[in-house]
């Protein structure tokens, strides 16, 4: 599945690297129709790549349909949620659609390599809800206005993504890892920045 995925997107780079596509902009709903899926697992991979990217404005966007999916993953990740009007709309400027579909092929190619089914209890139906609240978690730091806050929250469900796709219990744990250490680095980030309005309060009250 990931050599056909990492073709099609190879060949969808140089189809927009040719003069006739010069100023075409790649979007959320054409990245889905190149995958030829609209699970909630080929959803949550697309999201989490553009949450990664620096694109004004649609971050909180971005982490409320996360929140969306996570809420619905009880279901099972073969169905997403419909795409909000708005985030049909976003778009990738010329450069960086380019970056996300040479990205892409590099991911599944990579994938192709090292991803496999195996330790598939962390895949069974009953693990759901707790990859459900753990999507939710990785969304809610998405959401919180931290700097380069999104990228490990980003990279986890990259990984939880995957291993869905290949039922690679491996991937799933190392998603858990990864966002283990964006809690981490989310609460260490919290903690300084209070401590930086506490000693600026402080130097205003000896000036008072």
């Amino acid at each position: 599945m990931s050599k056909r995925l990492a073709a099609t997107m190879r060949r969808a780079a140089r189809e927009h690297a040719s003069p006739q596509a010069a100023g075409l902009q790649l979007t959320l709903p054409g990245l889905l129709h190149l995958h030829g899926s609209d699970s909630a697992a080929v959803l949550l991979l697309l999201l989490a790549l553009f949450s990664g990217m620096p694109i004004a404005g649609a971050g909180t966007v971005l982490a409320f349909i996360i929140l969306a999916l996570a809420w619905r993953w009880h279901r099972g990740p073969d169905v997403a949620p419909r795409l909000p009007e708005r985030l049909e709309r976003l778009a990738l400027s010329d450069a960086w659609s380019r970056r996300c579909l040479h990205a892409l092929c590099w991911l599944y190619g990579t994938s192709a390599r090292v991803l496999r089914a195996r330790w598939t209890l962390l895949c069974h139906p009953r693990t759901h809800w707790g990859w459900g609240l753990w999507i939710g978690l990785m969304g809610v730091l998405i959401l919180l206005p931290l700097p380069f806050g999104n990228v490990l929250p980003s990279l986890s469900l990259i990984l939880l993504s995957l291993g869905w796709m290949f039922r690679d219990g491996i991937a799933l744990l190392s998603s858990a890892v990864v966002g283990t250490g964006a809690v981490g680095f989310a609460g260490a980030t919290v903690h300084v920045l209070v401590d930086w309005v506490g000693t600026g309060l402080a130097w205003l009250q000896r000036l008072a």
